[in-house]
């Protein structure tokens, strides 16, 4: 091909430039391994450890295999709800005595609730060890599932809904994304759950949603931080070693989600959002295909990690059709999902903003990717990962993900050194994969006053 004087100037420029930043790069880190300990107790309990005497702290979590992908059809909401139910009382502690047992003694506790697992996690002085595994096997084997406990967490989990959902002004758009992404898998329903459902709920279903899902061949208990070893197994041996196995067995979703054959469009309204926005999303598999959710990873944050992404200083930056963009690539135990969002800046409507999207989306999967650019983008994701590593709470958490989400504990050693491995070619290969080669879904998000839009849910082919 010939090129022009000032064409080839430009070309040798970037060759020069690019040679420059690949001479530059650098060097691959070697990251020494967490050497955690796995052990299994006859009544299934998988047990996770890490000795780390960098704190006099120790980190304890419950993992429970449990989220909103297995609350009951008709029923949203459940697992969501038992995050809160399990602060209440047991046998032989008061309610909210977590915060006593972890606050009174320099300490902190809290829960999360997510599509695959439901997780409650406590920091502590090292010496304050014995009493949390105590606690913890207490409140799995001996937790009061009665009407009152049932009905005041009903409330606060509702007014969550109406905080979360209702009050905040984009709310309602990202808790339409899973019900639109999704057709059969019950990732399809939101993890907060609807008042409707949680209002329909007995006191009978709360107790056969524990009896199923909260038994010790369904947890994974992680201990990382200043212990003994010898001392952590006889404690938990004698704190969940009693615990029964039941007979039952634990429900699986079975569920696969189909291949989307089509483009789909759904409008959502909202009283309270002062802008439009517009979300799309694709589908991308399981977290445990390694080899393709972290290049997806990488793609997300080229997208949209800082000022500097391509969403921000293209739709945010450059035209100014929008206030706020982002890009994830959600990985889940399933079936997850990649997205990219914008709220609009005002006198911009939806389809401005979503030519955007889909215009650097295409180009970050066909167009050379600068290797400082992917450089810098893999090091701020690192970065991240071992920032988080230096508390035991944090170490126990990336052992958590491994394990229960990526499907197996020693992801943990090997994810970053896979994450310092992608290149452009793997990025590219995923996005054209993934998403610029499969169908998505787009949700129009329009303030009520400004359009005569079809109820929320409503789809369309395109």
């Amino acid at each position: 091909m010939h090129l022009r004087p000032a064409s080839l100037l430009a070309s040798l420029t970037l060759l020069v430039a690019t040679a420059a930043a690949s001479s530059l790069r650098a060097a691959e880190l070697t990251i020494p391994p967490i050497p955690y300990h796995q052990r299994t107790l006859p009544n299934g309990l998988q047990v996770l450890s890490v000795e780390n005497h960098a704190s006099p702290n120790v980190a304890v979590q419950m993992w429970y295999h449990v989220g909103s992908k297995d609350d009951p059809q008709g029923r949203s909401g459940f697992a969501h709800l038992f995050e809160h139910l399990m602060f209440k009382s047991t046998k032989h502690m008061h309610a909210e005595q977590f915060d006593r047992l972890t606050e009174d003694v320099g300490g902190a506790n809290n829960a999360s609730t997510g599509d695959d697992v439901t997780n409650y996690f406590e920091v502590v002085p090292g010496n304050h060890l014995q009493t949390l595994l105590w606690a913890e096997a207490e409140r799995l084997s001996n937790l009061n599932v009665d009407e009152a406990n049932f009905k005041s967490e009903r409330a606060v989990v509702e007014e969550e809904y109406r905080q979360s959902v209702l009050a905040d002004p984009y709310g309602k758009l990202f808790n339409a994304i899973d019900p639109n992404s999704y057709t059969v898998h019950p990732y399809k329903r939101p993890t907060i759950g609807s008042i409707e459902d949680l209002e329909a709920a007995s006191l009978q279903n709360v107790i056969a949603f524990h009896d199923t899902f909260y038994r010790p061949d369904n947890a994974t208990l992680i201990v990382a931080g200043d212990f003994d070893p010898k001392q952590l197994d006889a404690w938990v041996d004698q704190y969940f070693g009693g615990i029964a196995k039941p007979a039952a067995p634990i429900p699986q979703v079975i569920a696969q989600e189909p291949v989307r054959k089509k483009n789909l469009r759904y409008t959502v309204t909202s009283e309270t959002a002062p802008l439009p926005a517009v979300a799309i999303t694709w589908l991308i598999p399981p977290a445990s295909v390694g080899a393709d959710s972290i290049p997806l990873q990488v793609a997300a944050a080229l997208l949209s990690q800082g000022d500097s992404s391509r969403l921000y200083q293209s739709l945010v930056y450059r035209h100014q059709v929008a206030q706020q963009v982002g890009a994830d690539a959600d990985g889940r135990v399933g079936p997850g999902l990649f997205s990219a969002y914008a709220i609009l800046a005002s006198g911009h409507q939806p389809a401005e903003a979503e030519k955007l999207l889909h215009e650097e989306i295409i180009w970050l999967a066909t167009q050379p990717i600068p290797v400082v650019e992917l450089d810098k983008v893999k090091t701020q994701l690192l970065t991240s990962e071992l920032k988080q590593r230096q508390t035991a709470q944090g170490l126990a958490f990336s052992l958590g993900q491994a394990s229960l989400i990526a499907g197996n504990p020693e992801r943990v050693n090997t994810d970053l050194a896979a994450l310092q491995k992608v290149t452009a070619q793997d990025v590219q290969r995923v996005m054209q994969k993934y998403i610029t080669g499969a169908h998505s879904v787009t949700i129009d998000y329009l303030p009520q006053a400004a359009t005569a839009a079809p109820a929320a849910g409503k789809g369309v082919a395109k």
